[in-house]
């Protein structure tokens, strides 16, 4: 069986159709699933990450704090990444993020809030002692390696002796002997002649 020439070209022409209706519905849906928002919020930061988004169109972004700004309303393109610090709190926050896409109806707008704990806090560490020191502060000073020759300045001098306390007892001669002795013969000679000259007037008178 023989297909007409007209057949084929018509065959064709869908076959061509349906490729160009497959292309269109890819393409169109591609901006649909392109735009990525991503988010995270801890106990101390906000974290934002916006991907794919039409870059000539005004797309803004806001992030809030029970209901006051971290982030005034920003404009951004393409892309916005951005690390925001949150305030100290005691007890947990809410936290919302508001993304406008300009494109389209705004089909990708999104906003969602998220809670942001307390932070536990750090053991405080004990205080280390001091080491104890390897030297006394105090210690007595050691003697000098090499003895003064000459006296210190500061010593007090020996007392000279009086000249009117009375002589020590002597244990041994001193040079007064030979004195004391001499004197002691002229008092014996003295004596011996008095006694001589005695008896010879005596024996004259009688």
């Amino acid at each position: 069986m023989t297909i007409p020439r007209r057949s084929w070209r018509g065959a064709g022409a869908l076959v061509a159709a349906a490729v160009v209706g497959l292309t269109g519905g890819v393409i169109s849906a591609g901006p649909a699933v392109a735009h990525t928002p991503t988010w995270a919020v801890t106990c101390s930061e906000v974290t934002v990450d916006l991907t794919n988004y039409t870059s000539d169109v005004p797309n803004t972004v806001t992030v809030s704090v029970d209901g006051k700004d971290l982030l005034p309303t920003e404009t951004f393109g393409r892309e916005f990444h951005k690390k925001l610090a949150l305030p100290d709190h005691d007890k947990p926050v809410t936290v919302r993020l508001v993304v406008k896409d300009a494109d389209g109806e705004g089909k990708h707008s999104i906003d969602q809030t998220k809670t942001a704990e307390v932070c536990e806090e750090e053991p405080t560490p004990p205080p280390t002692e001091p080491a104890p020191s390897e030297t006394p502060s105090t210690g007595t000073p050691e003697p000098s390696a090499t003895p003064s020759d000459e006296p210190s300045e500061s010593a007090p001098a020996a007392p000279a002796p009086s000249p009117s306390s009375p002589d020590l007892a002597e244990t041994g001669s001193s040079s007064s002997t030979p004195v004391i002795g001499g004197a002691a013969v002229a008092v014996l000679l003295a004596g011996g002649g008095i006694l001589w000259a005695v008896r010879k007037r005596r024996t004259a008178q009688g």
